[in-house]
């Protein structure tokens, strides 16, 4: 067994009594300690002021009477005040900075039944940072009273997954915050519910800023919401919640609604204007489509990232707001970065934490939990419960999750299909009849949306690119990009592309069949299924 040191308080109070036979009568902590035959102490650390290094003494001969194996080591640790915490704690924590701990081969038990109950709180502080790289040990007199010095001893472990209660009572809050931010939508695909679950972990432990990226309708704006409202019931924010979509920023007008202005700054500044982001100090700014943003108000947002203040437009006095910032984009702010669209270290500063959002295509295992959740709305808007019709249900989720349902709008797509659907509902079930009308709404819409897959070849191999490629090249990347759009994976896409020769084939290895067609044009599965669609 590897030896283990206690490190402790004396007990002023505790420890102290006369030094004559009738001592061994009283409960003594730090003399108690070394006394059972269940605990070996082989080195105590026992830290004391010099006003009772007499008392240190006593005591230290005492556990040589009882444990003559235990060394003693008194330390010096002088407090001005051993009630101010400031004082308490920093001369503990350089303390422990300047303990030569060796953690491959002793271990360590932190004794918090003695001292002041700041210096029992800062001993408990520094034990959970791992400052102080033990457990902590309470000890108590044994009960009933009259056994002498006898005690009882507990090790508290701050590993809080070792206690099976507790940690059962974290996977449940845990889990519930999950939840929470799926808005209670029993989601069912596996890498989505992966990212929730880190994101929930990131937003109740950190302040730094989050980006999520993802296309337009992939839900980045609900999602940054309920991280807010998350934080808040974890009273982390006490702010509100500000949302401003950057596209609709421009020009000089940008610089007021972000920053500020003051009377007079330009022409029409009739009043001072306080700024979106003054008005979301203490709470959550969520910046939409960020990569709109010009070059002026993106340093601007860094530095108010970074050092809490900003400078108003018209004004010479610097504004303060402690907000976090969460992100959206559709876009690919590495290549804007490249392209010198995005400032690099803006992106730097918000990308510890980046979160891509899929689009509804690659999930379509959710778009039947999403079903209820949508007429759940609409009852709430419109104070009308709608329900399908069995067959209406399966007829509409068979359309949903084919390979037809393109879902360029994503999630906005499915929420106004719903509506629709609702809405003509007029005896409050959704038939078959309306399922079809519908689903031959949603071809047309699709069918006509004025920018295709094709089109984007431009954005996916760069500027004038595409024109470097033979027609024949082009034709087919363009139909490799769509299917591989509207498939679930890269295995998916590859039995789709390769359907035909897999019969004839020995080896069946689609998936890396086209991993090595996209590689000859430099392309991979993430950047052909996440590259945004300019016209939404």
């Amino acid at each position: 067994m590897r030896p283990i040191t206690v490190i402790g308080f004396i007990g002023s109070t505790l420890d102290a009594s006369k030094f004559g036979p009738t001592r061994w009568n009283k409960w003594r902590p730090s003399v108690g300690l070394c006394m059972h035959d269940d605990l070996r102490v082989d080195r105590f650390i026992l830290l004391h002021g010099a006003k009772h290094e007499p008392l240190a003494r006593n005591v230290t001969r005492d556990i040589a009477t009882v444990s003559p194996e235990t060394k003693v080591d008194l330390r010096r640790l002088d407090f001005h005040d051993p009630w101010d915490f400031e004082e308490v704690y920093g001369k503990l924590l350089d303390f422990s900075r300047a303990f030569p701990f060796d953690g491959d081969h002793e271990d360590y038990l932190i004794h918090i039944t003695t001292g002041t109950h700041v210096i029992q709180i800062c001993l408990f502080l520094l034990t959970e940072a791992r400052f102080l790289p033990g457990k902590l040990l309470q000890t108590q007199p044994r009960q009933p009273p009259g056994d002498g010095g006898q005690s009882r001893w507990s090790v508290i472990d701050l590993d809080l997954s070792r206690y099976d209660s507790i940690a059962t009572r974290f996977a449940v809050a845990a889990a519930e915050g999950s939840s929470f931010l799926k808005s209670g939508i029993n989601t069912r695909n596996p890498a989505f519910n992966r990212m929730i679950d880190e994101i929930e972990q990131v937003a109740i432990r950190s302040r730094s800023a989050l980006l999520l990226m993802g296309p337009t309708g992939a839900g980045k704006s609900k999602l940054a919401r309920r991280i807010y409202e998350l934080k808040r019931l974890k009273h982390q924010v006490s702010g509100p919640f500000v949302e401003v979509n950057c596209a609709t920023l421009r020009g000089d007008g940008a610089m007021s609604a972000l920053f500020g202005h003051r009377k007079g700054a330009f022409t029409g500044a009739v009043a001072d204007r306080p700024g979106l982001l003054r008005s979301a100090d203490k709470g959550v700014l969520f910046l939409d489509e960020i990569g709109e943003l010009g070059r002026d108000e993106q340093a601007m947002i860094l530095r108010a990232i970074e050092d809490k203040c900003f400078l108003p437009v018209g004004s010479d006095r610097e504004a303060s707001s402690d907000f976090q910032l969460i992100a959206g984009t559709n876009r690919d702010l590495g290549r804007e970065v490249g392209a010198g669209r995005f400032r690099d270290d803006l992106y730097a500063r918000m990308n510890l934490w980046t979160f891509a959002l899929p689009g509804l295509a690659e999930r379509r295992e959710d778009i039947e939990p999403n079903l209820e959740f949508e007429l759940d709305r609409f009852a709430e808007r419109e104070g009308m419960r709608v329900a399908f019709n069995k067959e209406a249900r399966t007829r509409y989720l068979a359309f949903a999750t084919s390979p037809d349902a393109i879902w360029s709008g994503n999630f906005r797509d499915l929420a106004a299909s719903i509506t629709r659907m609702a809405t003509l509902a007029s005896s409050g079930r959704i038939d078959v009849t309306t399922v079809d009308a519908e689903s031959a709404r949603l071809r047309r819409l699709w069918s006509g949306a004025p920018h295709t897959v094709a089109n984007e070849l431009d954005t996916l191999l760069g500027p004038g690119a595409a024109e470097a490629l033979d027609l024949v090249d082009r034709v087919q990347l363009a139909e490799v990009v769509r299917v591989c759009r509207k498939s679930r994976s890269l295995s998916d896409a590859g039995r789709t592309l390769y359907g035909a020769s897999r019969s004839r084939r020995s080896s069946t290895n689609d998936a890396d069949r086209l991993r090595k067609y996209l590689a000859r044009f430099d392309l991979d599965w993430a950047t052909v299924t996440t590259v945004p669609d300019p016209a939404t």
